[in-house]
């Protein structure tokens, strides 16, 4: 997003109309319904889930990794959380505002960009700024829509097949934002229970072991009541 447009939340005056969002006709008439379902969702299960430090047990390259954003709200100062696909790219954590530039947390780390991120195996505080360079938003951009599997393909599309004129005309009132650690701390460097990691593996492969070993237990138990009768 260029400096221009990247003001344009918070400049006085009425407020501009939203760019079109790059969605298809089905989800762009769902997108009110997704957002509340997300809502939902991410308010009972995937923010708690992360907060307890139990995020790496859920991300994948099929339904991509999700980190928890926290931001302050605009008007209330209270800690607002959002978990949120992302990847981390030249020392940074960069994410995506899928409801582009109203998107609440996008609104919220615009007027105050002291942000907090829960990694699903680290945290740390950073300052969030909205990606101006149009290079660095395209490779970020398709960085992060590969980064969400198949999910995030089929909600925003395979945009591989897209040139980069086309992808900036299409897809570009979608706000990507870079987040870097702030008091000093090193660049961020990404682990395995990250994007592009293999540490997803470990509580899959545990989670079908264990199934494994259920359905030998219960058909043991199952052979021993039919000896039994």
């Amino acid at each position: 997003m260029t400096a221009t447009a990247s003001s344009s939340v918070i400049r006085s005056g009425p407020p501009a109309t939203p760019a079109p969002l790059p969605y298809g006709p089905l989800v762009s008439h769902l997108l009110r319904p997704l957002q509340r379902g997300f809502l939902v969702l991410n308010g009972s299960f995937m923010a708690p889930l992360i907060r307890l430090g139990f995020g790496w047990l859920v991300g994948n390259p099929l339904t991509g990794h999700v980190m928890l954003l926290r931001t302050r709200g605009r008007r209330s100062g209270l800690l607002r959380e959002a978990p949120l696909g992302y990847v981390i790219r030249d020392g940074a954590v960069y994410c995506v505002a899928g409801y582009g530039e109203p998107t609440p947390w996008f609104r919220n780390l615009v007027a105050d960009p002291d942000v907090e991120v829960v990694l699903p195996t680290r945290r740390f505080k950073g300052r969030a700024e909205p990606v101006a360079d149009v290079g660095e938003w395209l490779r970020t951009y398709r960085a992060l829509i590969a980064s969400f599997g198949l999910l995030g393909r089929a909600v925003v599309g395979d945009v591989r097949r897209l040139d980069d004129a086309t992808l900036l005309g299409r897809h570009r009132s979608l706000p990507v934002v870079r987040i870097r650690p702030r008091y000093g701390d090193a660049p961020l460097v990404a682990g395995p229970f990250d994007p592009g990691g293999a540490g997803w593996v470990l509580p899959y492969a545990g989670s079908a072991l264990l199934a494994v070993l259920g359905w030998r237990r219960l058909a043991r138990a199952c052979r021993r009541s039919r000896a039994d009768r």
